[in-house]
């Protein structure tokens, strides 16, 4: 932080926002990358069909148990 603080004070042009400048150096709010969303949603699909296939194992040993 200390060293961040410094990089600040030390900056030719001072940014609009020394709390963002804070952020960006500390790595609280790096910008966001279109990989990463695809990757977020694909992660988000494969949880649906998880859950899905769950309860369809679900349903699939309770009618096993009936036979």
């Amino acid at each position: 932080l200390f060293a961040v603080l410094v990089t600040l004070y030390e900056e030719p042009e001072k940014p609009d926002s020394a709390l963002d400048f804070l952020k960006h150096h500390l790595g609280a709010s790096a910008p966001e990358n279109p990989e990463i969303e695809a990757l977020r949603l694909e992660v988000a699909e494969t949880k649906e069909k998880y859950e899905a296939v769950l309860e369809e194992n679900k349903k699939l040993k309770t009618k096993v148990k009936v036979y």
